[in-house]
């Protein structure tokens, strides 16, 4: 588990701009992958990005670590704001793996209509994948 003082750094340093840094802490520890899950949540959209970012960084060298991260990464489809919804959805959709799909089949019908419509789009990528 990892502890909340390591959380919060993480996330202090994504808004402050250290990508790269975060980037080469993950490669060098991918057991710190499921921490997508919170830093999909954080209320500050630069966090958000950074998380997608990372991802987008990692996911063809770290398919497995992903898929593990899949779970953490959709709790935040429950999310009580919209936007971390979105997000959520879309980072589930940027890692690109058909684990997915049960977690966002289930948000498909989500009140707000962004996030469902972003759900939705994400749906459709990964059914291929899931058919293969």
């Amino acid at each position: 588990m990892v502890d909340e003082e390591l959380k919060k750094m993480i996330s202090d340093y994504m808004e402050a701009g250290f990508l790269e840094n975060i980037i080469d802490m993950f490669r060098h520890d991918p057991s710190l992958l499921p921490l997508l899950g919170d830093l999909i949540s954080d209320e500050r959209g630069r966090v958000r990005l950074g998380a997608v970012a990372l991802a987008e960084s990692l996911r063809e060298d770290f398919k497995d670590e992903l898929r593990n991260a899949i779970p953490h990464i959709a709790s935040a489809l429950k999310h009580p704001s919209p936007v971390v919804r979105a997000d959520s959805a879309y980072l589930l959709g940027v890692i690109g793996d058909s684990a997915s799909l049960p977690y966002l089949l289930e948000a498909e019908k989500d009140p707000d209509r962004n996030v469902s419509e972003v759900v939705s789009e994400v749906i459709k990528e990964l059914r291929p994948q899931a058919d293969e």
